[in-house]
């Protein structure tokens, strides 16, 4: 069986896979699901909050497992994998891209203009976060999620560090590392944080060796965790 490290997305934390994670474990996986700093338990100050000390964390996390990991990202955990990969690449044997920002020697993220997020966040006065209006969290976030689900999931976000969103375009790729690891990207049909437009435009601009459709909103790992878990294990090395 394999080790999967799952990488949450902006506002988010672990917990978010909470219900993937039993799922992967019940095939006989190992899975771990940290908190990147600032986000979930983790208590960084958030002005402190890089994308590289994302990076850090990952690399941290995965080079302290006995084999090489399958790393998921989802949504902003696709440019934190990413810059990853770059870094420890000897203990990565798939990424995965989860409706997910995927780019490559600082490509632009493409233009969305029916996505719903950007029009969503709001900057803090002194400029160090971000929060999402709260009539925008279902929408964007958790369109086919029961009120419930929407309920706990809204209670555990958290402000979003601005300085890593600033950076999304400042990892640059190299063939002899990133290159090398295989990559799958899974795309949801209903997605409006990223809409499936731009999740094509980015995985064709960077190709994968698979792409996995799920016709679900934004967040699969509450909306359908069942599905999200069995195509992960399908990936297994």
């Amino acid at each position: 069986m394999s080790t999967y490290v799952l990488i949450h997305g902006a506002w988010h934390g672990g917990w978010c896979w909470d219900r993937v994670v039993p799922l992967l474990e019940q095939h006989g996986h190992s899975v771990i699901a940290p908190d990147l700093p600032g986000h979930g338990d983790d208590k960084t100050p958030l002005h402190q909050v890089t994308l590289q000390a994302y990076a850090d964390k990952v690399c941290e996390v995965v080079n302290a497992q006995a084999e090489p990991v399958i790393l998921v990202g989802h949504s902003m955990g696709g440019m934190v994998i990413t810059r990853a990969a770059e870094q420890c690449v000897s203990k990565i044997s798939k990424l995965v891209y989860l409706a997910a920002i995927l780019l490559g020697n600082e490509a632009p993220v493409p233009e969305d203009p029916e996505a719903l997020i950007g029009p969503s966040m709001i900057l803090s006065a002194d400029q160090n976060f971000f929060t999402v209006k709260e009539d925008m969290i279902k929408p964007a976030f958790y369109g086919d999620c029961s009120n419930a689900d929407i309920a706990w999931a809204t209670s555990k976000l958290t402000p979003q560090p601005s300085n890593p969103m600033g950076q999304s375009a400042t990892t640059v790729t190299t063939e002899e590392n990133y290159g090398r690891i295989p990559r799958v990207y899974i795309e949801c049909l209903k997605d409006r944080a990223i809409t499936p437009a731009a999740q094509k435009t980015m995985y064709t601009n960077m190709p994968c060796e698979q792409v996995i459709s799920m016709t679900t909103d934004h967040s699969p790992f509450l909306s359908d965790p069942e599905g999200l878990a069995e195509h992960l294990h399908r990936l297994r090395s």
